[in-house]
């Protein structure tokens, strides 16, 4: 498979798998999870090229069951689901990638989940480039989480190791 297709693939496996699987026909149980017969199917592609896009995606979005015979996108839902993720100790400091454009509100407010369920953030400052570069020229804030957690939030780690919490207040959030 090339890129091309590879790409192609797996922004349609995000789009279905974490924000509108009712427009392919397929069902995700509360968990997130859903048979991959039936996305084969709706996808029309082959279990050859589903393994191909789970093993080679370099942000590792996607995850098998045990099984193999489910899929799930390991986070980043806008639809209602509950992934069930254990509470982690996060590092000191986690980061955010994001654009100049968004700055002012983002100090001000804080990071918010918007349409998903959590603020995704970053291990080091390389992946929050990349993140913050898919927007434009990116800016990347250090989050005190070490701090946050000491002041009860909470912090859970997705499959893929993007560092998951509701909110990150504006006290939490320096420039690097």
């Amino acid at each position: 498979m090339n890129d091309k297709d590879m790409i192609r693939i797996s922004k349609r496996l995000s789009r279905h798998l974490r924000h509108a699987p009712d427009e392919i026909g397929i069902r995700l149980t509360t968990d997130g999870w859903t048979e991959v017969d039936g996305l084969l199917a709706a996808l029309n592609i082959t279990r050859e090229q589903l393994d191909h896009v789970v093993t080679s995606n370099d942000k590792r979005r996607f995850a098998f069951d045990d099984t193999g015979a489910r899929i799930r996108a390991n986070q980043g839902h806008t639809v209602p689901v509950e992934l069930d993720l254990p509470v982690a100790t996060p590092p000191a400091t986690l980061y955010h990638g994001t654009v100049a454009k968004f700055l002012d509100a983002i100090m001000t407010e804080g990071l918010r989940p918007m349409a998903r369920h959590d603020v995704h953030l970053s291990p080091d400052v390389p992946t929050a480039v990349k993140v913050g570069a898919r927007r434009g020229k990116p800016v990347v804030l250090a989050v005190d989480a070490a701090r946050m957690q000491a002041d009860g939030h909470v912090f859970r780690l997705s499959a893929n190791g993007v560092w998951l919490t509701g909110h990150v207040p504006a006290t939490y959030l320096s420039s690097t």
